[in-house]
């Protein structure tokens, strides 16, 4: 399985997803937490700006505009990387080192 290296600014968080993986699935499993709340991509309150890179919704129409989808934004319950990413997520964290 294919692991993609992602970085969050402005805190420089780094850490790794699996391309099956949401990005806030695999945030929290590397111990960074960002807002979240439905986990469904309707409350948009994970929300962030794709800096650098490419992410997939994984589902068919989560809950932005497609403007919003033009400029760059993603949800990140329902996304997943592409490949290297760089996210604009002023409001992420670290909460815990990952369990080895």
């Amino acid at each position: 399985m294919s692991r993609h290296p992602i970085l969050l600014h402005p805190a420089a968080l780094a850490f790794e997803a699996d391309a099956d993986a949401s990005i806030l699935q695999a945030a929290e499993r590397a111990g960074i937490a960002l807002p979240s709340s439905c986990r469904n991509g309707t409350c948009r309150s994970c929300i962030c700006r794709v800096l650098h890179g490419t992410a997939v919704h994984l589902i068919e129409w989560p809950g932005l505009s497609l403007e919003e989808k033009r400029e760059g934004w993603i949800l990140p319950c329902v996304a997943a990387a592409q490949g290297a990413l760089e996210l604009e997520a002023p409001l992420a964290r670290r909460i815990a080192w990952p369990e080895d």
